[in-house]
């Protein structure tokens, strides 16, 4: 890896991944709700997802740029329908013991993959500025698989810290009006991550 873009990439992916979105928003959403294990169970999910997507984009990042405006739209439709559907439940099962996001921790894993593999802003970003970080003297498949690991495990660290956090502060709602309360601003996070998710747009 050439020292001084690694060290540029790896910088700019920081201010990506702690910018909240629609898998923060799930992971905040499941640790509140149900405390950190669930959400850690969610985050192996969104792991899993990041790890296939940014494999997918990087190895596959002539064939990415040629139909990125098809794989795009598919998948933000479908990551925000998604979301406002998980809003939705949350706000109809609010303070009823258990809210509207199944205890199935194959549920919870399998709902961090499909968000984390729907996710434009994973897409949009490193389809975008990944080819910017190839030093084309050097190997770019080397390049390309660090940067993919690095990316995976920044991503990783900061998912289960959000999970852990979250999970701390459920205790306060554990009270049934405080839990009713949750349930609903839960689903109201996850409907707007749901719109945001809606109104993203890809960079040029």
């Amino acid at each position: 890896m050439n020292p001084e873009l690694f060290t540029a990439f790896v910088l700019i992916t920081i201010v990506l991944i702690i910018t909240p979105g629609p898998i923060v928003t799930l992971i905040i959403a499941t640790g509140a709700t149900q405390g950190p294990r669930a959400a850690l169970t969610t985050v192996a999910g969104t792991t899993l997802g990041n790890a296939l997507l940014l494999s997918a984009i990087a190895f596959g990042l002539d064939w990415v740029h040629g139909h990125a405006d098809l794989l795009f739209n598919a998948l933000r439709w479908t990551g925000a329908a998604y979301l406002v559907w998980l809003g939705v439940q949350a706000w109809r099962h609010a303070g009823k013991g258990g809210g509207g996001i199944p205890d199935s921790g194959r549920t919870r894993f399998m709902r961090g993959l499909f968000v984390a593999l729907s996710n434009p802003k994973t897409i949009v970003f490193f389809t975008a500025f990944l080819p910017q970080f190839i030093d084309p003297r050097l190997a770019a498949g080397p390049q390309l698989a660090a940067m993919c690991v690095v990316s995976v495990v920044l991503a990783g660290a900061s998912d289960s810290a959000w999970a852990v956090a979250s999970g701390l502060g459920r205790a306060w709602f554990l009270k049934p009006e405080r839990a009713k309360i949750l349930g609903r601003l839960s689903g109201t996070v996850l409907i707007g991550g749901g719109l945001w998710l809606s109104l993203a747009r890809r960079q040029s």
